[in-house]
């Protein structure tokens, strides 16, 4: 593993690192902010999935994340949203290929030699970060913004016991739902749309909810608001009686303004789940 920067951050570490990945087949590059407790010992770790067209580096820079996390003590991890490579297929719209990876395992061509972000967010990453940090495995969280809220709540409702809380902003709440998702589900995982199922969070919502506290923003001046479709997680949250936090925030947008001025709720929010 190359590290590529580190930085002093809040007492902490802030880091940027790159790997080869076996799950990916080509160079990962991923961000990790240590707070100052990790020098004492394993520290809990909230993942932080971002959204289309972004990097590791979107919400590690423009988020305020470390400040929130520095005075909860725990890590925060930025996975990249793709693999990358000139040996890797993109596309040129930019819903789809390189910044796109929708944290699903690619079954199509020419997707699936290396769009394999599910595993590499459920396995591969988390072993390398336990293995060459002070992490500690049996305490994480996640979260995530658009496609990486998408991403956050449906590996919460999939892998149950392994994040103590979930949150989101403006996820993409119900991709089988909208044209934005289905082109991406269709593209990446073929025209069996049961296989969708398990990468939308409504309906993973209604089948399975989560076992642990649940926190989501929505703001109402969201351009994209009508492809995320709140309205739908909405209603399988109060069809399962899932306990959930759920907030339309007045006038706020899909930008990195939004996710800033509530970071802070957020982090936390995953905060008191991981150390209870």
């Amino acid at each position: 593993m190359e590290t590529l920067s580190e930085n002093r951050c809040f007492g902490g570490t802030q880091g940027v690192y790159r790997h080869p990945s076996t799950t990916c087949r080509c160079d990962m590059t991923f961000g990790l902010f240590l707070p100052e407790e990790a020098n004492d010992g394993p520290v809990p770790l909230l993942w932080y999935l971002s959204g289309l067209t972004c990097t590791h580096e979107n919400a590690m820079i423009k988020a305020g994340t470390q400040q929130w996390a520095a005075e909860q003590g725990i890590a925060v991890v930025f996975p990249d949203t793709s693999p990358r490579g000139d040996d890797v297929a993109d596309d040129p719209e930019y819903d789809l290929g390189q910044g796109a990876g929708f944290y699903v395992n690619a079954t199509q061509d020419p997707w699936a030699p290396h769009f394999r972000m599910w595993d590499y967010v459920a396995e591969e990453l988390p072993a390398l970060l336990a293995e060459r940090f002070a992490i500690d495995p049996d305490r994480q969280a996640i979260t995530g913004h658009s496609m990486g809220g998408h991403g956050a709540l449906t590996l919460a409702m999939n892998l149950p016991g392994r994040f103590r809380s979930v949150s989101a902003f403006a996820p993409i709440a119900n991709p089988t739902g909208s044209d934005w998702g289905r082109k991406q589900l269709r593209a990446y995982l073929g025209e069996d749309e049961t296989a969708w199922l398990r990468h939308d969070a409504s309906v993973m919502m209604r089948e399975a909810g989560f076992d642990g506290p649940v926190l989501i923003d929505q703001g109402t001046a969201d351009q994209f608001i009508d492809l995320l479709r709140p309205d739908a997680l909405a209603a399988a949250i109060a069809e399962r009686r899932q306990p959930a936090t759920m907030r339309m925030q007045k006038g706020y947008d899909h930008s990195y303004f939004f996710v800033s001025t509530f970071m802070e709720d957020h982090v936390t929010f995953h905060g008191e789940a991981l150390w209870a």
